[in-house]
């Protein structure tokens, strides 16, 4: 019985969205809105229905009401949790990583030299695994949210580099000799054309760094943390076999993970109007 239940809401929910997506409102903000969100709702709902069809242990699969419940219940354990890994580790680090890398992108284009040689040496840098280099920060930092915001700042520190450093290099020709001719130095060029014309490349590596930064600070908290963090709460819950408890700190991560994009989304939308990607 369950199982046709779960059928039928997938097809229902399946239905609904091909008549949303292809119906004479397809492009209307709202309903733009309102497909993912049915297709969300569906998975959920054929979920729960799958979970308790055939009775699949909690230990293996808990159902999303279990989860919800835990989320209700643990609310100030969570919050702090989302304090220390998001707030403090992942913001933090993300804020130092993006302006250290802003900075050196800077220096890097006024020289070739450095242009040069930082560049292969940040690809290698950015294919060092977390697992390698979470501990050697936990060692020389301590355990709390200091060591995750530096593993933070590497993670994103590279993306935002080569991106700032592509960006600032593509103007055309006629677009410099305009400024050329208009005498201006370096610094007028740079604010007023090349720093203009990098901003899509900036935020391509910013939107990188968002999710870089949220996995960076979770999966640091494994090599060492305080009794508070996510990923400390994942690891502790796991070994305690309470994956409801690991499936509220995946919830409330990807919630994070999604509004921060998205943050960076729409301050892109504001600052890049003019770029025809934005049309």
């Amino acid at each position: 019985m369950m199982v046709a239940a779960a059928l039928l809401v997938w097809a229902f929910g399946w239905w609904l969205n091909v008549r949303l997506a292809n119906g004479p409102n397809a492009e209307n903000s709202l309903i733009k809105t309102l497909i993912p969100t049915i297709f969300g709702v569906t998975i959920l709902i054929v979920w729960e229905l799958l979970v308790r069809a055939f009775e699949i242990n909690p230990v293996i699969l808990p159902a999303p009401l279990a989860i919800f419940e835990r989320l209700s219940m643990e609310g100030p354990r969570l919050w702090a949790d989302f304090q220390q890994t998001i707030i403090k580790g992942a913001m933090t680090g993300y804020i130092l990583g993006g302006l250290a890398a802003f900075a050196v992108a800077i220096l890097a284009d006024r020289s070739d030299f450095l242009t040069r040689g930082i560049l292969p040496v940040g690809g290698f840098m950015a294919a060092l695994p977390i697992v390698g280099t979470a501990p050697i920060f936990v060692k020389w930092l301590g355990s709390d949210w200091e060591s995750k915001a530096a593993v933070v700042a590497v993670m994103v520190f590279f993306p935002i580099l080569v991106n700032t450093v592509a960006g600032l290099k593509d103007t055309t020709g006629m677009q410099r000799d305009l400024m050329r001719t208009y005498g201006a130095g370096y610094w007028p060029k740079l604010f007023k054309l090349r720093l203009p014309a990098a901003m899509p490349f900036i935020f391509n590596g910013l939107k990188i760094a968002t999710t870089l930064a949220l996995i960076g600070a979770i999966v640091a908290e494994f090599f060492g943390s305080p009794t508070v963090g996510m990923g400390f709460r994942i690891s502790t819950s796991f070994g305690q076999l309470a994956l409801d408890m690991v499936w509220a700190e995946i919830v409330i991560a990807a919630i994070a993970g999604s509004a921060f994009y998205g943050l960076m989304v729409l301050i892109e939308k504001r600052v890049t109007f003019w770029h025809p990607s934005q049309r």
